[in-house]
């Protein structure tokens, strides 16, 4: 950073040239000039910029430190991503059944809307979750090290790509860009994987268009053309690149030429297209649009954009859902932000000869960038609010470059010229560092409230308690970690804001049916479905409610009810099996169960239709069929413990002590508080003679549940003589 600075054009370089020794070398190194371009050779054939790039800088020692800084920056930074979980619309992606299967990855490709709730044509996004989940299942972590792992890449290439411009305080930006919190909604939010992977794609394709412009190759235009492809298929925002490109131009030559259009040209024709196509398909899938005019929209999008610039400045107290603010032409403010904008435009405009021309460059390529997102389009998350921390992944880059470059180019230019003494320029380093330690802290905070959707929903509601859907959300994941009480208190929050919510009152309903409050339940969820007949969680848990006070065949029928809405809804495939099971109907049972184990199910169906099959084989007297059924479902998920305890009693049954005590040794590692398990390692441990074990064992299932007779009547056997 000390040896650059800036230059009226904004491109800076060594400070002790002067700029015709500037000039001299670049052409030197390029072996071309402005004045010997053909004009009448194909498009990647000669250079389209009025003022040839400077020289490529070498990598030295130095360079690798500053690589292994950065790294580091982004690694400890976001340490707490390694312990997230999945939230909110993760949900997307641990339910796609096409990440899940091995023929998934056409579906991928050639049947996206098999992955429900998935608006958009993303495949090379969902293309990487099919490979992790080959790798690591649907087991977090490795989702959250690759999210972290390519943000880093994005810092590195970033770095690379402006110290190839020559962009004065290159490190920094690059180090601001790693560890801004701003990005912790792309990094850590696993679904968010088309963020960091389009900005991969997105800054690789700018490099190589550098490249291609300083050497005019076909084969640099076609990599540039195939990055950009590449990055649509990641996320439709980076629509914007051939403008960012033309920004370009214009930042290092004063205009955009004829040469630069044509050039461009098929990159506009390409992701128009590919736009209007993901615009066709997101329509099929989802339906409904906001009804605001022209000058509302504007109204939305100056606001916005200084909403994003002040976030950038002062990241503080980031929200995953932000308040929608209220729209009305008739609001001054509103109008205020519009005027600002535009006087900002003209006053860098008319400053670009004091200046250069890289703050109004930094300004456009932010607003450009953020356009697709700004409102004047439809999108679904304006639902929930009309800003996104994550929509400014690339477009930030914009003003925080504007911003580190000029002050950067300033205190060069201003040391190199003696009215900046060498402790002062240190002094402002020191200040730089310390700013980069604040963004680290808030990024590591900001990371934590991805640990788990409790934690993430309670953030939101910090934040912005009137958020839609998140007490809803928020009580969901209570229910889900065995916390009711609190999760209803939150559904009854959801039900009086919005008391025509089906889905608030089947919250409702799934909380009293775990505090066993049976009959309340049963009156939340009737009510549920007369808002919502056809809400398959408040059927299914209506059903689940009637199996557990033991009315079956009303409970089949419900199932049966949530079946007619979602044939393949996993739930209630189990939940009938369990059902036929306790009405010992076990034909049905395997009736019901074999079509579906031909399909290809994912593993937690089908490792639970084994375990329903092996049950109603071992109640009917065919051991044999039961024990394989078991040992399937538990090549599936050897923690399963289901058929481990089903399994284990068939060997105890067939006198297999110690493959029993094995199968129980397995489970209790699954259950340690499951006092059958203990009483059943004490039978086993008897058996085998090993009666100092087996007391221990009896001891264990009696204090967790002293009611259990048989361990207790084990227990005294043990404790008489041995001659008795």
């Amino acid at each position: 950073m000390a040896k650059h600075t800036g230059t009226r054009d904004g491109a800076a370089s060594n400070a002790t040239l002067s700029r015709r020794e500037r000039r001299k070398k670049a052409r030197d190194h390029t072996g071309t000039s402005p004045g010997n371009r053909s004009a009448t050779a194909p498009p990647w054939s000669r250079s389209g910029a009025g003022v040839t790039p400077p020289a490529r800088p070498a990598m030295s020692q130095q360079d690798a430190l500053t690589m292994l800084a950065l790294s580091l920056l982004v690694a400890i930074s976001y340490v707490p991503a390694t312990m997230a979980g999945f939230v909110w619309d993760d949900v997307i992606l641990t339910e796609a059944e096409p990440v899940r299967t091995m023929s998934g990855l056409w579906n991928i490709w050639f049947s996206p809307s098999d992955i429900k709730s998935e608006g958009h044509y993303w495949p090379l996004v969902y293309t990487t979750f099919w490979l992790e989940y080959r790798l690591w299942g649907l087991a977090p972590t490795g989702y959250h090290v690759v999210n972290v792992l390519l943000h880093m890449v994005n810092t590195l290439v970033l770095w690379h790509l402006l110290r190839r411009l020559a962009v004065p305080g290159a490190v920094m930006i690059a180090a601001v860009f790693a560890v801004h919190p701003l990005h912790v909604e792309s990094v850590v939010w696993v679904i968010e994987r088309k963020d960091v992977l389009s900005g991969l794609f997105y800054l690789t394709a700018v490099l190589a268009w550098v490249r291609f412009v300083e050497t005019p190759r076909p084969g640099r235009y076609l990599a540039t053309l195939a990055l950009f492809v590449a990055g649509m298929l990641s996320k439709s925002i980076v629509v914007t690149l051939p403008v960012a490109l033309g920004i370009w131009h214009w930042w290092t030559q004063g205009r955009v030429s004829a040469l630069d259009i044509r050039r461009l040209a098929p990159f506009v024709a390409v992701g128009l297209g590919m736009t209007a196509g993901d615009l066709v398909f997101s329509a099929s899938v989802s339906s409904g649009s906001l009804d605001y005019s022209m000058i509302e929209r504007t109204l939305i999008a100056a606001h916005a954009l200084w909403f994003y610039a002040g976030k950038l400045l002062w990241p503080a107290n980031l929200a995953v859902i932000y308040p929608r603010w209220d729209i009305s032409t008739a609001d001054p403010l509103a109008w205020g932000y519009v005027v600002a904008a535009a006087a900002l435009v003209a006053a860098l405009w008319g400053l670009r000869q004091r200046m250069g021309r890289g703050p109004l460059t930094g300004a456009l390529f932010f607003a450009v960038t953020l356009s697709p997102t700004l409102g004047f389009v439809d999108y679904s998350y304006m639902q929930f609010a009309f800003v996104a921390d994550r929509y400014q992944y690339l477009a930030g880059i914009g003003l925080i470059a504007a911003v580190i470059g000029t002050a950067a180019a300033g205190l060069i230019a201003a040391r190199d010229a003696g009215r900046l003494p060498e402790i002062a320029y240190k002094g402002v380093l020191g200040v730089a560092v310390v700013a980069l330690v604040i963004l680290g802290t808030l990024t590591w905070q900001q990371a934590g409230i991805y640990r788990d959707d409790v934690t993430f929903n309670t953030h939101i509601i910090a934040l912005n308690p009137q958020a839609r859907d998140t007490h809803l959300r928020l009580g969901t994941a209570l229910v889900e970690t065995g916390r009711p009480e609190e999760g209803l208190a939150a559904f009854r929050t959801a039900a009086a804001r919005h008391p025509d919510s089906a889905s608030a009152h089947t919250g409702i309903g799934r909380a009293l049916l775990q505090l066993k409050q049976l009959d309340e339940a049963e009156v939340a969820l009737r009510h549920a479905l007369t808002l919502n007949a056809r809400d398959t969680t408040a059927l299914q848990t209506l059903a689940d409610l009637l199996r557990s006070q033991g009315r079956y065949e009303e409970a089949i029928e419900g199932y049966r009810a949530v079946l007619a809405v979602d044939r393949r809804y996993a739930p209630a495939q189990v939940g009938m099996g369990h059902a036929l099971l306790n009405l010992r109907r076990y034909d049905d049972l395997f009736t019901y169960m074999k079509p579906l184990l031909a399909r290809q199910l994912n593993p937690m169906l089908a490792r639970s239709i084994l375990s329903l099959m092996g049950q109603a084989s071992q109640a009917s007297g065919r051991l044999d069929a039961a024990a394989d059924y078991y040992q399937q479902a538990l090549q599936i998920d050897p923690s399963f413990s289901a058929p481990l305890a089903h399994l284990a009693t068939l060997k105890l049954k067939q006198g297999r002590y110690q493959d029993a005590l094995t199968l129980l040794q397995a489970f209790v590692e699954a259950e340690p508080d499951n006092a059958s398990a203990h009483h059943g390692m004490g039978v086993a441990l008897q058996h085998l003679g090993r009666l100092d074990e087996a007391r221990a064992s009896l001891d264990r299932a009696l204090s967790l549940n002293p009611a259990l007779e048989a361990a207790r009547a084990l227990r005294e056997h043990l404790r008489q003589p041995r001659g008795r």
